[in-house]
């Protein structure tokens, strides 16, 4: 039997020789220099430019980039094609792309005002680079609020514990901003008291758990379940909504999820300190304790298991599942319906955890404007992506120790099975800590819930920058957008989110939403490719002596995995298998299937077009032109 701690060993040895080694390298290869002052500290307005302490601003930005992706990715990929092929493309891909990816954008971005990567690339390549990539950007971003509105709904639904100890918590850190803000009370006591607050809602969330609907036909909730909404009926009034408990937007789901995007929309108005910025930090020390618990619990209860040592023996041996195997073969798992080749879905699937383009649009949409120094960057950006990492082989180890069982990995990455095995599973392997598992199920839940909520609402706030950028126009941080011009209301710090977040609901009660991942998936991992040829671009126009395979290598690899990879889904998975072979089996489907191959085309067409005015000023630089906005500069 294969012990589960040799899935974080691996993770561990990469990752640590990437952050000792390749790291230190990239930050004297992009010249990182304290002398420099930031964009926080150059433009601080209050609102969006405000510097932030290293420690918070890691907190915010993991919160961001660590969503549900980097766990349901992981655990569909090695339920496909099993363990050993998904932790390898974590473990290597990590540390040498998607660290690298995330670094370079941050850095990009902090040396041009802290502007989003759109902004980078048009300096170089003209307006009509720029607002390709800003719309492909922003078609991502819609796609990423919707998927993450729905998972967050998923799983509330699931475990109603973690809804309780969401308001808690998101009622805490607006009181923590205060504090922190307005009142300018000492960080370290605020911290130890705030931090105790969020915990102590995990222990009210458990026992006083809420839903907004009752449970529908077999399904249940936890003992002493407070129903919300119950006088407003069943919920199958709700649009999408199924009355059927094996469904995924049963009616609690289908109410959960216009709250989410509410939520979202009002969080991504706000002021960063008003809710983001303490919020995250909050919340990271329960992402933390989630992550590194169950690395801590892997490593003592194996040691417990092996030396027979009771007291930190866990309840089932942490060792891989029967029911998933090292390497199922090519073509995938036999039970798994339908045909997904290992090379390119695999790379797909796992949309984080190794690289994803939307953490470009983290790193250059809020994170750059909260750098306090130049140095925090080697840290906050290529070590938050190795915490990521992190999170992705945690992720592979609860599927690896509570195995497939009943789950049915469905064709556009297993949502509705994943959650469960993510808190199932983690809730076993902790209870080598003596944490029963009926703790520790729900509270990985939660943990869960903590990095969706903040990637949500992260990515509402960038879709605006993205349209703001668009129509070129600055200053959507202090205007409305009511009672203005339609440019104003596209840009607008209250009106864009309202439209991104529409536009994110009828995606959702479309009920096509598991095609919605693969696309997702693909427009991420093509989001990732385009942002690496950004960093290139700079890199070749400010200096001609500087090496561009660190980033040019990775961005052809990514080019030529997404554009395959959307490929297969728009021929094979959509045109072939869905409307020739009669998949889809009612009008409504059919549409949606025609709806996401027009997108595919669309992403893939603007994907290549940028990669050839891309690599033709790549030809044309070696000016030794130095880059657009230098911090320092008066």
């Amino acid at each position: 039997m294969t012990q589960v701690i040799w899935i974080v060993a691996a993770v561990l040895v990469t990752f640590t020789l990437g952050y000792v080694g390749y790291s230190k390298y990239l930050s004297r290869f992009v010249e990182i220099d304290d002398s420099r002052e930031t964009p926080a500290h150059k433009y601080e307005d209050g609102q969006e430019y405000v510097p932030a302490k290293k420690p918070v601003l890691l907190g915010h930005h993991f919160s961001s980039i660590a969503g549900g992706a980097p766990i349901v990715g992981p655990i569909t990929a090695g339920a496909i094609w099993g363990w050993a092929p998904a932790l390898a493309w974590v473990a290597i891909g990590n540390p040498l792309m998607g660290a690298v990816h995330d670094f370079v954008s941050l850095s990009g971005s902090m040396r041009h005002e802290g502007k989003s990567i759109g902004y980078i690339i048009g300096e170089y390549v003209g307006e009509r680079g720029k607002d390709m990539l800003l719309w492909f950007a922003f078609i991502t971003i819609i796609l990423v609020v919707a998927v993450f509105a729905l998972v967050v709904g998923i799983v509330l639904n699931a475990f109603p514990s973690a809804a309780t100890a969401s308001l808690i918590y998101i009622a805490l850190a607006v009181l923590f901003g205060v504090y922190l803000y307005q009142f300018d009370g000492p960080f370290i006591p605020g911290t130890i008291v705030f931090v105790a607050g969020v915990f102590a809602g995990v222990w009210l969330g458990i026992n006083n758990p809420i839903a907004l609907f009752p449970a529908v036909e077999a399904g249940t909730y936890p003992e002493g379940t407070i129903i919300l909404l119950d006088f407003l009926g069943n919920g199958a009034w709700l649009p999408g909504a199924v009355m059927d408990s094996a469904a995924i937007l049963t009616p609690n789901v289908a109410g959960w999820v216009p709250v989410i995007l509410i939520y979202a929309a009002v969080a991504s108005a706000l002021p960063v300190w008003v809710l983001l910025q303490p919020r995250d930090y909050l919340s990271s020390f329960l992402l933390y304790s989630g992550v590194g618990g169950a690395l801590l619990a892997i490593i003592v209860g194996t040691i417990g298991s092996l030396a027979g040592i009771a007291a930190i023996t866990p309840a089932e041996p942490l060792v891989v599942s029967d029911s998933i195997s090292a390497f199922t073969g090519f073509w995938g798992i036999e039970s798994r319906p339908g045909v997904y080749p290992l090379f390119p879905m695999l790379f797909i699937t796992i949309a984080c955890g190794t690289i994803s383009g939307f953490h470009s649009l983290v790193s250059s949409g809020t994170t750059a404007k909260q750098l306090n120094k130049e140095s925090d960057a080697r840290l906050i950006g290529y070590g938050g992506m190795l915490g990521e990492g992190l999170l992705a082989s945690v992720a592979l180890a609860t599927l690896a120790v509570a195995g497939l069982g009943s789950t049915v990995i469905e064709a556009g990455g297993g949502i509705g099975g994943a959650l469960p095995n993510f808190a199932t599973g983690g809730g076993i392997i902790l209870t080598s800590l003596n944490i029963p598992a009926s703790f520790g199920a729900p509270f990985m839940a939660l943990v869960l819930v903590s990095f969706l909520l903040t990637s949500t609402d992260t990515a509402a706030r960038l879709g605006r920058y993205m349209m703001e950028d668009i129509i070129g126009v600055q200053g959507s941080g202090t205007e409305s957008g009511f009672g203005g011009s339609l440019s104003s209301f596209a840009r607008g710090r209250y009106t864009n989110p309202i439209i991104q977040c529409l536009i994110a609901y009828v995606l959702v009660i479309s009920g096509e939403w598991l095609t919605l991942w693969g696309l997702f998936a693909g427009a991420n991992q093509l989001l990732a490719a385009l942002a690496l040829l950004t960093g290139t671009v700079w890199l070749a126009n400010w200096d001609k002596s500087k090496q561009l395979a660190s980033t040019g290598v990775p961005m052809a690899i990514m080019v030529t995995i997404t554009i395959l990879g959307l490929s297969w889904i728009a021929f094979y998975e959509n045109i072939y298998s869905g409307l020739l072979q009669g998949g889809a089996a009612n009008l409504g489907a059919q549409v949606s299937l025609v709806v996401q191959t027009v997108l595919a085309f669309v992403l893939i067409y603007l994907g290549l077009s940028l990669v050839r005015i891309g690599y033709g000023n790549i030809s044309g630089s070696g000016s030794g032109r130095e880059p657009a906005a230098r911090p320092g500069d008066d």
